[in-house]
């Protein structure tokens, strides 16, 4: 039955009053109705859908949460790259940054925007002809995942643009996020149905936009607030990105209300301190305050270094601190067996993270702090750093509360614990387990390491499933991941067939490698990727590697007595020798470090590099394998020694050092045609 002009009119009447609500709420924070009159409207308008499904379009209200997707994300390129951010952690770093925008621009002075730098997850939305066509993550800033459907449930995304002068292609990025009342909310329900309680807001988030069904994403309380461009075809943005932002707002995507403008060093530590100070009582979680130089034309003189903008900073707030009680005090044991004491704490909220574990490093530590069981601490936790204990708070102590005392045999194996002694004959403040592969604990850390992205790289074989074949005493070393069968990975719990097939084929994919990612994968102590790197390219065979001897290794570059201890250790261990054989027997190879490097010019020869970011389409490791091959030395931190910087996508802070102390700069395009000249 064809609806009548009386129906289509009040359908639209409906969807109009909706939206406009909903804008009022999401981004003028000014709502006008009551949820529970905006929820009658909605019913009336589904209701009329219902009767009417040949007047539904996609961009009705209703029409938030679509079908579940057939499979995975597709991946989404993103023509205008997501740039990552410079970062600064002081006032002498701002002071570097507005010095090298004003010296580009050859200005006194700069006016810049400033934004809360959210704690969440970023988003990119395309609309064309202002409607919603796809939803984006940021990826490795290159390449995202397409969660287009996801997108459409979050309430502040609109389906639709208000007005009429916005450009015809409009890419617009935001940050996405959970507020600290949504997200206790989200954990109380968490709590009700006695399931796990998710760790922070952030990860929430990030979980919740990547959830395979939509109607999953749609009970989470997702937000967002809008702050960048991306593409932009069919019209014009205006000129300042304060004015952009203002823009935003018109067309109906909501912006962060903090956003403010500031000039020069004094107005921005000015503008730090206000937010800094009011931090603790914003609803939503923030890690620190973005600058970026206001006047579009000028960002584009400024350009970027590499995927990072000259005309963006990062100022991070400082490490987080807040008290709990020490529950505990447990020792782990690690892949190389160092025995690390760790505190069990009453669960604290600190650093935009729920913290209930809080490494002590070692027994010096412990005896320097004077740590025991039941002691109120000060927990601090910066950016993604393992939080750590700072201080005891004495005062609070109870009587009788016992010091803690390390342990003389190793809580998983029983073996001794030892504290090596170096060549100055100095006692190491780290003890060690000496059960090597016959204790538990170093076998599940060895495993997981040699499976890790930067070892051995087997995608899909998780601690988890490790710690279940160890537990279940279905492999004993590395070696035995290539005698695993489908039956007996598919009986792990929680280990789908199909996901027990991709491990298999990650598991046989791993087998070509490089001698120097296999040397790494070994987990030997005090050899790193460098190192291995190193060790390789000097000895070039395996057989070699298991007969080296001392003179031979410190003859290296970077190869002290200390490594090559270690490393004699390792060889001069049957086990790990009997280890070493079974993976070469059972197919893992690489290409003969000789013949890789016999028709190869040292045209880097002297030459020091480190490599930051994410490169496209070539990996940090084939980078450096080239680098190598060709005389140079790559290292993992900046310093005057260093020649070159490469910087790749989101470089962190060693882009930012090598600025500052004017070591050379190279991008993708020219550390290619370095090592193709």
């Amino acid at each position: 039955m064809a609806a009548s002009k009386k129906i289509k009119t009040e359908i639209a009447k409906l969807r109009a009053s909706l939206d406009d609500h909903s804008y009022r709420y999401h981004v003028l924070d000014d709502p006008q109705i009551t949820d529970a009159a905006y929820d009658r409207l909605m019913r009336e308008l589904e209701a009329l859908e219902a009767d009417h499904p040949d007047l539904v379009t996609p961009q009705s209200p209703t029409q938030r949460v679509g079908a579940k997707p057939d499979g995975p994300f597709d991946e989404v390129r993103h023509e205008v790259p997501m740039l990552s951010l410079s970062n600064a952690f002081d006032e002498e770093g701002v002071a570097d940054f507005d010095r090298r925008v004003r010296e580009t621009l050859e200005i006194e002075n700069v006016q810049y925007a400033v934004e809360p730098k959210l704690d969440g997850l970023a988003l990119s939305l395309l609309y064309v002809d202002g409607v919603l066509e796809r939803g984006a993550t940021r990826g490795d800033g290159v390449t995202g995942e397409d969660v287009t459907l996801n997108a459409r449930t979050i309430r502040s995304v609109p389906l639709q643009l208000r007005g009429k002068d916005f450009p015809s292609v409009l890419e617009v990025r935001g940050e996405v996020f959970i507020s600290r009342a949504g997200f206790a909310a989200l954990n109380e329900g968490q709590r009700k149905l006695d399931e796990k309680l998710y760790v922070n807001p952030r990860n929430a988030a990030a979980g919740s936009l990547r959830q395979i069904d939509p109607a999953e994403t749609a009970k989470r309380p997702l937000e967002i607030f809008c702050y960048a461009t991306g593409r932009v075809e069919g019209g014009k943005l205006p000129d300042s990105h304060a004015a952009t932002l203002k823009a935003f707002q018109k067309w109906g995507l909501r912006v962060c209300p903090e956003s403010t403008t500031a000039k020069g060093v004094k107005g921005l530590m000015k503008a730090y301190a206000s937010l800094g100070d009011r931090r603790d009582d914003l609803p939503y979680e923030i890690d620190g305050i973005v600058y970026k130089v206001d006047s579009r034309r000028r960002q584009e003189n400024l350009g970027t270094i590499s995927r990072a903008p000259r005309w963006a900073l990062a100022h991070k707030f400082p490490a987080q601190e807040e008290s709990t009680r020490i529950e505990s005090i447990e020792v782990q044991v690690g892949r190389t067996g160092a025995i690390t004491p760790v505190a069990r704490l009453d669960p604290v909220f600190v650093g935009g993270v729920t913290v209930s574990n809080a490494t002590l490093h070692n027994r010096d530590e412990i005896e320097r702090l004077d740590v025991r069981v039941g002691d109120t601490v000060v927990i601090r936790r910066a950016g993604d750093v393992i939080p750590e204990v700072v201080s005891v708070v004495k005062a609070d102590r109870k009587k009788g509360a016992r010091k803690f005392k390390f342990p003389a045999k190793c809580p998983v194996c029983k073996s001794p614990v030892e504290f090596p002694v170096n060549e100055k004959d100095e006692a190491s403040v780290v003890g060690y387990c000496t059960g090597g592969v016959t204790c538990e604990a170093q076998r599940k850390e060895g495993i997981k390491h040699f499976a890790s992205r930067r070892a051995m790289d087997i995608e899909g074989l998780g601690d988890k499933i490790v710690e279940q074949l160890v537990d279940g005493e279905h492999i004993k070393t590395a070696a035995d991941l290539y005698i695993l069968d489908l039956e007996t990975l598919s009986g792990l719990d929680r280990m789908a067939e199909k996901s027990a097939r991709n491990v298999l084929k990650a598991i046989d994919k791993s087998r070509d490698t490089t001698f120097g990612r296999f040397l790494f994968s070994l987990g030997i102590r005090n050899v790193g990727e460098t190192t291995a790197e190193t060790i390789a390219s000097q000895l070039g065979t395996v057989e070699a590697f298991k007969a080296v001897t001392a003179e031979v290794l410190e003859a290296m570059p970077d190869v002290g007595p200390v490594v090559a201890a270690s490393v004699l250790s390792f060889v001069g261990s049957k086990p790990n020798v009997k280890m070493i054989d079974e993976l070469v027997k059972r197919g893992v190879t690489w290409p003969d470090v000789g013949m890789l490097d016999a028709d190869v010019e040292k045209t880097l020869d002297g030459k020091t590099f480190v490599l930051t970011g994410t490169l496209t389409g070539m990996s940090r490791d084939d980078a450096k394998k080239a680098l190598v091959a060709r005389g140079a030395k790559v290292t993992g931190s900046v310093s005057k020694k260093t020649d070159f910087v490469v910087v790749g996508a989101d470089p962190g802070s060693k882009a930012t050092k090598a600025e500052d102390l004017g070591v050379a700069i190279l991008d993708q395009a020219a550390l290619e045609a370095l090592i193709e000249s």
